[in-house]
């Protein structure tokens, strides 16, 4: 993959997956709110408006304001700088990697606007589940970090030694 193709792959990746989150976190606080939340698919996928001040599951939540701060807005933007850093410059990476890795660095971005412009606050929306088996509240940058941490993992990286129908 040449280097053009890699940034472009990257750059539409990362801003298609920021602006995706952020545009649902914006419908979600227009639409959603109290009481309750909206079911869809027999209770499947419920629609519920959450302000989470913690990371994923609401982890961290209960820091003082300052170690959220530090955590959630200095150390994730020095990860995703890094994480930058890493699919841009990365020569040993496949394209499923690099895809992998703007999945994630799209999701980190999204979530890090929330806590820049909502003091420190990320919006969570959405819960999966089948009767009492769900999952916790979580967000479209949610969902495309865990699928870029997931492609990156899977992914086999290229070799030039490889044989065809290895």
């Amino acid at each position: 993959m040449t280097r053009t193709t890699r940034l472009a792959l990257i750059a539409i990746i990362t801003f298609a997956s920021a602006g995706c989150d952020q545009a649902t976190k914006h419908l979600a606080r227009n639409t959603l709110g109290d009481p309750g939340s909206i079911s869809l698919l027999n209770g499947t996928v419920r629609l519920e408006l959450v302000e989470n001040r913690g990371a994923f599951l609401s982890l961290g939540s209960d820091y003082s304001d300052s170690a959220r701060r530090f955590l959630f807005v200095s150390v994730a933007s020095a990860l995703l700088a890094a994480i930058a850093i890493a699919s841009i410059f990365g020569s040993d990476l496949g394209a499923a990697q690099v895809v992998g890795l703007a999945l994630v660095l799209g999701g980190g971005i999204g979530n890090l606007i929330d806590r820049l412009l909502r003091d420190g606050l990320v919006t969570d929306f959405v819960q999966i589940g089948i009767g009492p088996l769900r999952t916790g509240i979580f967000n479209l940058s949610d969902l495309s970090i865990v699928l870029g941490v997931a492609c990156f993992a899977l992914a086999r990286k290229p070799s030039a030694n490889r044989r065809v129908g290895s």
